[in-house]
């Protein structure tokens, strides 16, 4: 290979549309088992594939092979879109085809079902990894080697994960409050395996080209590929790379045709090629070219989402943390069954965008959340949501029912474990007690039955030898002197002897 060039520039996008759900009443279910909106989701991928799709991969494929090698690029397509594609467009999955087997497109892995497994299970999360592996394998003719999470999800373990898998690098968020006084403009490595590079957004540049670009208002207002290109020129004192991430949807879709985008795609390549000492690279390739300058510590994750760039996007409220909550305790259970309709709707409802739906941050990001969003509010996200998942739950208790005592049993098993050491402990110094306080007064209660119950016998033999021996006892020939009683008393007592002697 040959020796990297100083400075690199980054385009990556996302390609990501979910299955919406169709208005599921309360009294359909147990009846009804079909979720989705056939039409509107068939409607808006069209849609978006006129808009989007396919006049940006012609405008793509026309660069590579202008520029012959100079331009490249970096996608990733979710597992759930890629269905779609088969199903309403699936000239938008030849575009992308031809896209790949230029050499000059890479295509990251990620969640098959653009879901948020990975802050659940990571089990869960590499079985989805792998699983849209091979969707890109089959589809796309493609074999990633770097990777992304859903939304830029990322911290230090979920990285880890990642590098264990065998993957190179991760995009992820330029967040202010993990990078402090670092810039977003270099290369970094997860602080757990360092093996793994992250490339961190350049979230000013991206948001230039993904919000502000029709901006009216916006003092830099209108945006020309020269201007950008000089503004990415400025930054080759002070940066190694310089990432762009965003949703591909931006060309034709967020920013509309009369913009000027598509005219803006096409220049922007030259400009930076020409007057710049940038040049375009995939993910992969600044991994392989460019040495980390330090770990990048993220403890706890961070996403592309809003201003906070957490997680409250999908997890921020009660109704949001209730339906997580209640779709991942079913995990283990759908693991378990063979049908094949109740897993494909697993991995739908398992999109994060059904809570970013019930999102309630409606003063800061309130039209991000509306973009595409068939809820009129998040408390009708949530209903329709939990309808949903409520039949779906009764389907999986029909075809793989609910044994009450394994159930009792797992839901313990945890606790018994963590503290199984102490019972045992407390177990022994009670036993010990007991035989310590208990011990004597146990004995001499024993002793006295044990007296007392020798002595009943004693005399009970006694008495039994007596009347044995006055039963048989022979008669003797002699007649007994009969003395007078004493008493009127004695002389019954007598009387009493005598009959008892003749058997009377």
């Amino acid at each position: 290979m040959s020796t990297p060039q100083k400075k690199a520039i980054c385009l990556y996008f996302q390609v990501h549309q979910p299955f919406r759900l169709r208005r599921y009443r309360f009294f359909e279910m147990g009846h009804e088992h079909y979720y989705y909106d056939d039409f509107m989701n068939e409607s808006i991928l069209r849609k978006i594939a006129s808009n989007c799709y396919l006049p940006a991969n012609r405008i793509l494929l026309d660069l590579i092979r202008k520029h012959k090698g100079k331009f490249k690029v970096t996608f990733s397509l979710t597992g759930i879109v890629i269905d779609q594609f088969r199903l309403y467009a699936p000239e938008v999955l030849a575009s992308f085809r031809e896209l790949a087997e230029t050499g000059c497109v890479e295509f990251l892995a990620e969640t098959n079902s653009h879901s948020l497994a990975s802050l659940m299970s990571r089990e869960r999360y590499e079985l989805q990894v792998s699983v849209h592996r091979e969707k890109m394998i089959q589809y796309i003719g493609y074999e990633p080697t770097s990777i992304r999470n859903t939304e830029l999800i990322y911290s230090d373990v979920i990285g880890s994960w990642m590098a264990e898998m065998g993957y190179k690098a991760v995009v992820t968020e330029g967040a202010k409050h993990i990078l402090g006084w670092k810039s977003p403009n270099f290369l970094y490595c997860n602080a757990i395996n360092p093996r793994l590079k992250v490339l961190l957004r350049n979230y000013t540049l991206s948001d230039d080209i993904a919000f502000r670009f029709s901006n009216r208002n916006w003092s830099s207002y209108p945006l020309t590929a020269d201007k950008y290109a000089s503004w990415v020129k400025g930054l080759a004192s002070t940066s190694e790379i310089v990432n762009i991430f965003m949703d591909y949807e931006t060309f034709g879709e967020h920013q509309k045709k009369e913009t000027g985008i598509f005219d803006f795609l096409k220049h922007m390549p030259d400009a930076i090629i020409k007057k710049t000492p940038f040049n375009f690279m995939t993910v992969s390739e600044i991994a392989d070219f460019y040495q980390p300058v330090s770990l990048l510590h993220v403890p706890s994750p961070i996403s592309w989402a809003d201003e906070e760039r957490d997680l409250t996007a999908w997890m921020g409220n009660e109704l949001q943390t209730a339906a997580v909550t209640k779709l991942y305790s079913l995990a283990d259970r759908v693991g378990k069954c063979n049908s094949d309709q109740l897993q494909r709707d697993w991995v739908y409802l398992q999109s994060s965008d059904h809570f970013y739906y019930m999102s309630t941050k409606f003063f800061s990001d309130g039209a991000v959340h509306a973009y595409f969003n068939p809820y009129e509010n998040p408390y009708q996200a949530f209903m329709n949501y939990m309808n949903v998942l409520s039949d779906f739950e009764i389907r999986l208790n029909t075809i793989c029912p609910v044994n009450d005592h394994d159930e009792k049993i797992n839901s313990l098993t945890h606790t018994l474990e963590t503290k199984n050491q102490l019972i045992l402990e407390l177990q022994d110094k009670l036993a010990k007690l007991e035989r310590r306080k208990g011990g004597a007064r146990l004995k001499s209660v024993s002793t006295k039955k044990t007296r007392a119950g020798a002595a009943a016998v004693k005399q009970a033999a006694v008495v039994k030898q007596s009347s044995i021996k006055a039963v048989t006892k022979k008669p003797s020939t002699k007649k007994p002197a009969i003395k007078k009683p004493a008493t009127k008393k004695a002389a019954s007592a007598g009387t009493a002897v005598r009959r008892k002697a003749s058997g009377k």
